[in-house]
């Protein structure tokens, strides 16, 4: 088995399964025990199949379990060898107050392929295909990126949308794009969906930047890989336990801007299920007996970029 339609189908059906798991939990404020819910049912499924997959992108440490842990190792054995990265629930107060948003998120690749990222927060910038690659830089100031953005795409600043999360650490990027009479799309959580808003013209977005988690980034660059655009990481360590953890899993220089030819290579799969309706998919819905999905699949090989609807009989 390689990173084929048969494989893209199992890996639906992981994240799925996940987000079904979390349905009981919607708008129950318990966020630990749907976490929990999504991470026992991702690690079940995973665990089915015909594969040697090792977690290069989890939650925490193996102190951290039931989380599914870095280096853990997935899958029922076989002939091929991949990096699993993984957000089970991402948005868990998504889900606790039946907020919009809320995703079951997995990405694959063949061994080697998927960066080995810490547990730490991560600068990012997005953009999408129609902007030139050399016009954003992470290292640029918010006012250059932005108008280099219009520039490209024959816009008024006005008319520009920058897309990031809603933290007190990012005040001073609000009041200079507020200078800017920028369009301003503020996100409460989820910075998987907030990275990928810049895939299509539909979501309005035109630069997804700002400090959120580095694991969400490697989820994020790997679908957005699939779409042919832009993203940019520069992980940020604040103490010694995270420094000297980046320097176990091989990362020398501390300070690097990775590109995302660095942090996805080669083939990849990536599914977001949706749990609760929000911009990318909508959420878990239960008609005649059945629990009804929708899942966002990129598969970068096939050009895929696609919503999957699909339907699982409730059990009684």
């Amino acid at each position: 088995m390689s990173l084929n339609k048969e494989l893209i189908n199992k890996i639906i059906t992981v994240t799925s399964k996940a987000a079904i798991s979390c349905n009981q939990f919607i708008g129950k404020n318990d966020k630990i025990n749907a976490d929990k819910a999504a991470t026992d049912s991702m690690r079940n499924e995973i665990n089915k199949l015909k594969i040697n997959g090792e977690v290069v992108i989890g939650e925490g440490e193996l102190d951290d379990a039931p989380m599914l842990y870095i280096g853990e190792k997935l899958g029922a054995g076989g002939d091929l060898n991949i990096d699993i990265a993984v957000d089970p629930l991402e948005g868990t107060n998504f889900v606790a107050k039946n907020l919009p948003g809320a995703l079951s998120v997995i990405s694959v690749a063949e061994k080697g392929n998927l960066f080995n990222a810490p547990e730490t927060y991560m600068d990012k910038l997005a953009v999408s295909k129609h902007v030139p690659n050399d016009a954003t830089d992470l290292d640029f100031s918010i006012e250059k990126n932005i108008k280099n953005i219009a520039d490209a795409l024959n816009k008024d600043i006005r008319n520009i949308t920058a897309c990031l999360l809603n933290r007190p650490r990012h005040n001073e990027i609000i009041n200079e794009l507020k200078k800017m009479k920028v369009k301003i799309k503020l996100i409460s959580d989820g910075d998987v969906s907030g990275a990928l808003m810049i895939t299509d013209k539909k979501y309005d977005v035109d630069i997804f930047l700002g400090i959120g988690g580095g694991p969400e980034g490697v989820l994020a660059a790997s679908a957005i890989d699939a779409y042919g655009c832009k993203f940019q990481g520069r992980f940020l360590f604040d103490n010694d336990k995270d420094i000297n953890r980046a320097k176990q899993m091989g990362i020398k220089d501390l300070n690097k801007k990775y590109d995302l030819k660095e942090i996805i290579k080669g083939d990849s799969i990536f599914c977001a299920t949706g749990i609760t309706t929000g911009d990318l998919v909508k959420g878990i819905n239960v008609k005649d007996n059945k629990y009804i999905t929708e899942t966002l699949v990129t598969h970068k090989s096939s050009n895929m970029c696609k919503i999957v609807i699909r339907e699982d009989i409730i059990k009684t």
